[in-house]
């Protein structure tokens, strides 16, 4: 399949029609779901987009594969080195051994072990590192300049984002399909790939939409720099329980796409997000982990805005730790809960 670069290198409809292409029989399209249930509960019309029933389990899959599928011949004899916390690692090595690559990916030696287990167990050789005291890119860069690996980011790149946009483009044809008139899309953010194809697919094809992120508290960097309308770092407080999220400022490519297409943002707390992984398991019977649940964290924090509109929200993510995530569900309340808030 052809590159579509056409001399460009900007993330348009185009080339997140090329992804789409590419990922057709590979990637899931996940579906719409709704519960009546909610709707009541909310006073609205909601539509979840389960991105945790996608292949390696989270969105990642999607740029992931559309980068490795547009490298040259002599790049893929090279291998690819990637750095994540855990999702775009897994979806960097499920990439990588579906196109017959060598992987090495550069991991925190804090994340999640299922992360750490599940990327390696798609082939990819991991080099573990310790988060406050390395620098995850200057590790991968060595191993890059060792081996002659491409370095594959986790979100600034023109093929990752327009990967990430797919789902975008089935959001659209997706409510199309179910008569639903999509007001606002509230969205996890982490770099912005995600959230930047999102906004690009959207802005094509349902431009009416208003297209909202979630961070959580404490790394709310995307929210201050649309705000400032400049990139600027978070002041970095307490760990979160969103370690999916967890990054002090967006891409630059990224930035100057949401800066375009993105309404704003909330800040979410670890309490309101373990609220929502409950309600999620409850009513759903969706797990999700917490950093993919903090576009409906943010949709219960701001019902009472919301309300009485169409609304999908993106579910990022679903790989989380057994033992941790049914701590979260332990501490957290139910619907009455949220409801009550």
């Amino acid at each position: 399949m052809p590159n579509p670069d056409h001399g460009e290198r900007t993330v348009t409809l185009e080339r997140i029609e090329d992804a789409a292409e590419r990922l057709n029989g590979l990637a899931v399209q996940t579906p719409l779901l709704e519960s009546a249930q909610l709707n009541d509960a909310f006073g609205m019309r909601l539509l979840f987009k389960p991105e945790c029933l996608q292949r390696t389990g989270s969105f990642k899959f999607r740029g992931a594969y559309t980068k490795l599928s547009r490298l040259a011949p002599d790049q893929c004899e090279r291998g690819v080195v990637a750095y994540s916390s855990g999702n775009h690692a897994q979806g960097v090595a499920a990439a990588a051994g579906l196109l017959g690559m060598h992987a090495t990916i550069v991991m925190p030696s804090d994340a999640p072990r299922i992360k750490i287990d599940n990327t390696r167990g798609y082939g990819a050789e991991i080099v573990l590192y310790e988060r406050h005291a390395e620098d995850r890119r200057a590790i991968a860069e060595e191993v890059a300049d060792r081996n002659g690996s491409i370095i594959v980011p986790p979100f600034d790149d023109i093929d990752i984002i327009s990967g990430q946009g797919t789902v975008g483009l089935e959001i659209a044809q997706q409510a199309g399909d179910m008569n639903f008139d999509v007001d606002d899309v509230l969205c996890p953010v982490g770099g912005g790939g995600l959230l930047s194809g999102i906004a690009t697919a959207m802005a094509a094809k349902l431009p009416k939409a208003n297209i909202w992120c979630a961070e959580p508290v404490g790394y709310d960097d995307v929210i201050r720099s649309l705000a400032a309308g400049r990139r600027v770092s978070a002041e970095v407080g307490a760990a979160s329980i969103c370690d999916a999220i967890v990054t002090p400022q967006p891409g630059s490519i990224t930035f100057e796409i949401m800066k375009r297409h993105v309404s704003g943002g909330f800040a979410v707390s670890d309490a309101e997000v373990a609220d929502a992984l409950a309600v999620l398991f409850d009513r759903l019977k969706l797990v999700v982990e917490p950093g993919g649940a903090a576009g409906f964290a943010a949709l219960v924090q701001q019902r009472a805005r919301f309300a009485g509109r169409s609304v999908v929200v993106v579910l990022s993510g679903g790989n989380v730790d057994r033992q941790a995530y049914a701590g979260y569900l332990a501490r957290a309340g139910g619907l009455d809960t949220v409801q009550a808030g």
